[in-house]
């Protein structure tokens, strides 16, 4: 058997396997089908290409389970969190990134690997033989995915995400809009001006929720249900659940001053975030959408300081496939039917660009190790990849499976903390101290 480690899917967790394998000494074949095969989302041939957003959320490592994510893939010297921090844009407290050199500099930094290659073409069967890592994502293609349906005995689980707009910076009106991150979070001026904010008042509001109901949204297909993922809604599915949802999600308007206005409290509030270092480009945050996209021009231009917005991109809505993981795979990543077989990121049901890349993070460290005549267990629940892998490989309920994103409520609780709202900062402490300490030592015991 060959002692390479073939992985098909060249996105943010198939880089990330391929980095963890190659630097641990295996050598490595990337098969990514883009740009010979494309998918409606993706525009370039690039690896680690991001298409919905160009955030990585939360980066805070002492309060949030996200950023805690960031922290144990920086430990453990991924090349996706490196490129993020080399490409980073001002965010308050967020970890937002460059898209287009962020996806240059990964696609760059794999190819100059000496362990390496990349072979761009479609696979469309489930090797048989070597050492292989499935990290195709939520667009795997239909080829490939018929052949994991028909190998596991089931079809895949599917949920439709959806992709906010993007607008032109120089077209907002900054007579109505401002520059300001909630509660002035950031070290940095830069930080503390990262979002722009558009208000609105009642009336305003009422009536972009009554456009948002009233306008055209895309059609499924024949047969196609809409699971959305709860972490990625679209804003009119929002609107569907209650008037007042919106105020308390993405338009919510709290922690701002308006200096044009500063005794006018605004009943909501868009924001949106820089999407790229120019400066040129602005993502509306949260605005996931379904909706046509004359419609969306329509309302979108009813926020005040959008009146004349120009769009560089319209938001859609694809089709996200995952399979049931707690069901199909072993606690090493492993295809129970065909243990030569790994899953890593999105398709094996977790949420989020990190959530992904640190999948695929575990997955090239499992399959180096086996390779290599190692004997390695994954990291404790009691981490944040820990808490991931032990939800999609057995902590999850199979019958009622969906994507997750990290969050504390996948870690074991630290005992002697008590729970509660007003015990939330200190739990959250030990959460993360507890996990740093487990994760330096599973690392420290690699080397």
């Amino acid at each position: 058997m060959t002692d390479r480690l073939h992985i098909i899917g060249g996105g943010l967790a198939g880089s990330e396997a391929a980095w963890q394998a190659a630097n641990l000494g295996v050598p490595v074949t990337i098969h990514e089908m883009r740009p010979k095969v494309g998918t409606f989302a993706h525009h370039t041939g690039n690896l680690a290409e991001m298409v919905c957003s160009n955030s990585f959320r939360s980066d805070d490592s002492e309060q949030n389970a996200v950023g805690l994510l960031h922290w144990e893939m920086r430990q453990a010297g991924g090349i996706i969190m490196a490129t993020a921090d080399k490409h980073r844009l001002p965010a308050g407290g967020a970890l937002a990134v460059d898209r287009e050199p962020f996806a240059e500099s990964v696609t760059e930094a794999i190819k100059a690997h000496p362990l390496i290659d990349v072979s761009y073409e479609e696979i469309t069967e489930l090797p048989t033989s070597g050492q292989w890592i499935i990290a195709t994502g939520p667009l795997t293609s239909d080829a490939l995915s018929s052949a994991i349906a028909k190998a596991t005995g089931a079809e895949a689980l599917a949920f439709f995400d959806a992709i906010a707009p993007i607008v032109y910076a120089d077209s907002i009106n900054m007579d109505v809009a401002w520059m300001q991150s909630r509660y002035d979070k950031g070290d940095s001026e830069e930080e503390q001006k990262a979002y722009l904010n558009c208000p609105m008042d009642e009336a305003q509001y009422n009536a972009f929720i009554d456009a948002l109901l009233a306008a055209d949204k895309a059609e499924f297909r024949e047969g196609e249900t809409a699971k959305y993922f709860d972490g990625c809604l679209p804003i009119e599915v929002m609107a569907e659940r209650g008037r007042e949802t919106l105020r308390f999600g993405p338009m919510k308007p709290v922690g701002l001053t308006n200096p044009h206005q500063p005794d006018v409290k605004a009943h909501a509030v868009v924001q949106l975030r820089f999407d790229n270092a120019l400066g040129t480009l602005m993502n509306i945050v949260g605005f996931q959408t379904k909706m046509k996209h004359g419609a969306q021009v329509e309302v979108f231009k009813t926020i005040p300081g959008l009146e004349d917005a120009s769009f560089a991109r319209l938001g859609g809505i694809h089709r996200n496939s995952f399979i049931n993981s707690p069901t199909l795979l072993d606690d090493q990543m492993r295809l129970k039917s065909q243990p030569n077989i790994r899953f890593a990121g999105q398709i094996t049901g977790v949420e989020g660009y990190v959530e992904s890349a640190g999948m695929g993070l575990l997955a090239g460290r499992l399959a180096a190790a086996e390779l290599q005549g190692r004997s390695l267990t994954g990291p404790a629940p009691e981490t944040a990849t820990g808490a991931l892998v032990t939800h999609i490989t057995g902590g999850a309920e199979a019958k009622y499976f969906q994507p997750m994103n990290v969050n504390f409520g996948l870690f074991p609780p630290v005992e002697g903390i008590k729970g509660g709202r007003k015990r939330r900062v200190e739990r959250y402490k030990a959460y993360t101290d507890r996990a740093k300490t487990l994760w330096t030592d599973w690392l420290d015991a690699q080397v």
